[in-house]
C-alpha cells in the first residue's frame, strides 16, 4: 500500500470516528430527545433532519463515503478494509474524551483486540 493510499484510509477512518461523534451530540440534544419522548415518527424524523449536529455528521459520512471509494479503486479490499477496525479505537478515545464516556477495562481489552487483528491482516 502506498503511502497515499495509507493516508486516505487513516482520512476515511478519522471522518467516521467524526461522524459518530458529531451524530451523537445532535442525537443528545434536548430538542432531539424531546421529539423522541412525545414520538411520533414524522416529528421524531423532522426534528432529527434538522438537528444540524446530525446533518453535519450525515455529510461527514458521505465525504468519507466519497474517499472511499477512491480508495477501493486504488487498493485490494482485503488490504485496506481491516483499517476500518481503528475506527473502533478512534471512537472509543472520542466518547472517553469528548463525551466524558466511562470505559472499562474490557471494553479496552476487546477494541484493542479488534485493532490488532486489523493489524495482522493487514501485514498478511
Amino acid at each position: 500500500m502506498t503511502l497515499p493510499v495509507f493516508l486516505m484510509v487513516v482520512t476515511c477512518v478519522t471522518i467516521s470516528a467524526v461522524a459518530q461523534l458529531v451524530m451523537k451530540l445532535g442525537m443528545s440534544s434536548g430538542a432531539v430527545q424531546a421529539s423522541l419522548s412525545k414520538g411520533g415518527l414524522v416529528n421524531v424524523a423532522l426534528t432529527t433532519l434538522l438537528n444540524p449536529l446530525v446533518m453535519g455528521g450525515l455529510i461527514a459520512y458521505m465525504l468519507g463515503a466519497g474517499l472511499w471509494l477512491f480508495v477501493l479503486s486504488k487498493a485490494e479490499l482485503s488490504l485496506v478494509y481491516p483499517f476500518v477496525a481503528l475506527g473502533f479505537i478512534m471512537t472509543m478515545l472520542l466518547g472517553v474524551f469528548v463525551l466524558h464516556e466511562a470505559v472499562g477495562l474490557y471494553r479496552i481489552v476487546g477494541t484493542l483486540l479488534i485493532a490488532v487483528g486489523a493489524v495482522l491482516v493487514a501485514r498478511s
